[in-house]
């Protein structure tokens, strides 16, 4: 796209016209000095005996696509409510731009909220929900039709703002949400799991529009997902909560890299990493590898300088199935069990010899294996290998 997109007062750059200086990708931000930074200091929630949120303490960036990433009942959305004011902390305190807004009341803190059952008004037509935020503010006429106007132009809602949400397909409805936000002008959106009532197909297409809206827009969006395909593919940052707590943040692919945790390690990647227990095996003063049931796998001699300071017997094992291979050489001895043929690569489910599974993302290209029949493993790379703390469940590090 070519030149400036505008919303009422406030314009944005598109990539054919961004100024010097941003960083490539960005385009220019509200034309408005407003910062869309939101902290968390050591925010707590409690309801009753149970802690929902335990300690939490973030920071997302002014114009930051920030993913809050976990599975149901870990804390994210309570952590987001927090944020819109909709749920008050037990404790701690939350910041959004440049003031602190832990008892301020949810209509003011300039936030908007998409919900995951989009929260339209059925007897309303698309154009009477996206100037909603508008007539409670009290704008005027002609400014209210001229917002609605070019929030539906961005999100191509043009020709329906005269049907009902009832007339709409799921994927209009979540446009007409996006659009009701976009127009309050925020300074931050919040988005809670807003594409998990689309379609698989629609689901992809809309990850991609969200994340080119957020470009064009140039603002905060903190979004809740239990998907993690669609942190690992939206997010600058991914959050990982687990039971309420922080267990990792930082770039998708540095998290997929470097888990810092087992639970990282086991809940990132699909199929998630391979986990099994080992016994640390020296040699020449030395940890060089550790044994599993049915074979050895080395490691880094880095990772076995850090094993010997720790001084345990034991490590937890960690590799990715596509750093895997299956052949007749391998040290590792194992069974193929099943095969999924994915068209464009096949998973090949193994068991060692204790009965352990072990996961093999292979090429459609590769040599097929035969189920229920021996076959040898060998990891890539010693690189490529991840050792945890079996009773921390940390991350050994070199």
């Amino acid at each position: 796209m070519k030149g400036r997109f505008r919303l009422g007062t406030f314009t944005w750059d598109s990539p054919a016209s961004r100024l010097g200086g941003r960083p490539p990708g960005r385009p220019a931000a509200y034309s408005h000095a407003r910062m869309g930074r939101v902290g968390i200091r050591g925010v707590t929630k409690r309801f009753g005996d149970v802690t929902a949120v335990d300690d939490l303490t973030l920071d997302v960036a002014d114009r930051e696509f920030l993913v809050l990433l976990g599975p149901s009942g870990c804390g994210k959305s309570t952590a987001l409510r927090m944020i819109a004011g909709l749920d008050e902390p037990t404790q701690g305190v939350i910041e959004i731009g440049d003031r602190e807004v832990t008892e301020v009341e949810a209509k003011d803190r300039d936030v908007a909220m998409v919900f995951q059952s989009y929260a339209l008004y059925p007897h309303m037509s698309v154009r009477r929900n996206i100037e909603f935020p508008l007539r409670s503010r009290r704008v005027a006429h002609d400014e209210r039709d001229k917002l609605v106007g070019d929030a539906a132009g961005i999100l191509g809602l043009e020709a329906l703002l005269d049907r009902k949400p009832a007339q709409l397909s799921g994927g209009q409805r979540q446009r007409v949400a996006l659009a009701r936000a976009i127009v309050r002008r925020p300074e931050a959106f919040l988005m809670d799991e807003p594409l998990s009532n689309l379609d698989a197909k629609l689901r992809v297409q809309t990850r991609a529009e969200l994340v080119e809206l957020h470009r064009r827009l140039a603002t905060t969006i903190i979004y809740v997902t239990h998907d993690q395909i669609e942190a690992m593919t939206m997010g600058d940052r991914i959050a990982i909560l687990n039971e309420g707590a922080l267990q990792q943040v930082g770039p998708p692919q540095a998290v997929y890299d470097r888990p810092a945790n087992l639970f990282v390690a086991r809940f990132i990647g699909n199929p998630p990493m391979n986990t099994v227990t080992g016994r640390v095996v020296n040699g020449a003063g030395a940890v060089r590898a550790v044994a599993i049931p049915g074979g050895e796998i080395p490691v880094a001699p880095e990772i076995g300088a850090a094993i010997t300071r720790l001084g345990v017997d034991e490590v937890v094992v960690g590799v990715r199935s596509e750093h895997l291979k299956v052949g007749s050489d391998g040290p590792i001895e194992a069974t193929v069990s099943v095969i999924e043929s994915l068209g464009h690569e096949r998973h090949v489910f193994c068991r060692l010899t204790d009965g352990q599974p072990l996961i093999v993302r292979q090429a459609a290209d590769e040599p097929l294996p035969a189920e229920e029949a021996p076959t040898r493993l060998t990891v890539e790379k010693v690189e490529l290998v991840h050792l945890f703390d079996p009773e921390t469940e940390r991350r050994i590090e070199g």
